[in-house]
């Protein structure tokens, strides 16, 4: 089914990114959205995965919501501090990472930082851009700096870069850094992953206490001449570069900031 024939090709979206890059879902979630029959344009539910649509004037909608990009794509990078709730909004009223970012736009975390922990946090409004950098298939590289309890042995370093068993199963490999003057009980450590809490836990396997926990990079984006609790956008260099790690077209990475 194709929706809007007559329009030029240059104006028309596949379904499944149009509703990615709304942050309904991933594309391949989209897809298996539309097979089963929960997508309707212009009030007719749809199930070829080839459709395409005309922002301008399709009307989309998911289980009876209809869905709708307003703005244009945003790229933010937070400095996150301590006690800021990772989310739009809190229910008991704690600090969330909203409350440092203050633009008409609506933004959301890419990913999660715990409470406790600071640093690096991307925010952005582009749906599918988010939902890539967090696919474990991407491997996007997480640095942080890691206050331990007590000094970390050389062995044990060795141990942790060559991955944890944790309870869901073995963690890929890691990289060690241990930084000049900290007695070793300050280090860095790079992965690829994004499990919940792993770096605590990764420690914790080897008897060790994470104090502080702070994320210095993700990706290449770092909140070098960032206050914490400020942000600033990324970058075009910037985005196209995360637009690359994530396999996606990078000259379509175009923000009107």
């Amino acid at each position: 089914m194709m929706i809007k024939k007559q329009k030029s090709e240059k104006s028309l979206i596949r379904i499944n990114k149009y509703l990615a890059n709304a942050g309904v879902a991933s594309r391949r979630k989209v897809d298996e959205m539309v097979q089963e029959g929960k997508v309707r344009i212009n009030g007719k539910v749809i199930t070829s995965l080839g459709t395409k649509i005309d922002p301008g004037t399709d009307k989309v909608f998911v289980d009876g919501r209809q869905i709708v990009i307003l703005d244009e794509p945003v790229y933010i990078v937070l400095n996150k501090p301590k006690d800021a709730i990772t989310t739009a909004s809190d229910e008991r009223g704690r600090s969330t990472v909203m409350d440092y970012i203050r633009i008409k736009h609506r933004v959301y975390p890419v990913g999660r930082l715990d409470r406790n922990t600071t640093g690096v946090l991307l925010l952005t409004n582009d749906g599918e851009f988010a939902n890539r950098l967090m696919h474990p298939k991407f491997e996007v590289k997480k640095a942080y700096k890691v206050t331990l309890d007590k000094a970390l042995t050389r062995e044990d370093a060795d141990k942790l870069s060559h991955g944890v068993r944790l309870s869901e199963g073995m963690t890929k490999s890691a990289k060690i850094h241990f930084l000049p003057g900290e007695k070793n009980k300050v280090v860095g450590i790079i992965i690829h992953e994004g499990r919940n809490r792993q770096v605590h836990r990764m420690f914790e396997a080897f008897g060790y206490e994470v104090y502080k926990l702070d994320r210095v990079g993700y990706a290449d984006i770092t909140y070098e001449g960032l206050p914490r609790g400020r942000w600033r956008y990324l970058t075009k260099t910037e985005v196209r570069k995360l637009y690359e790690i994530a396999g996606m077209d990078k000259t379509a990475a175009t923000i009107q900031y």
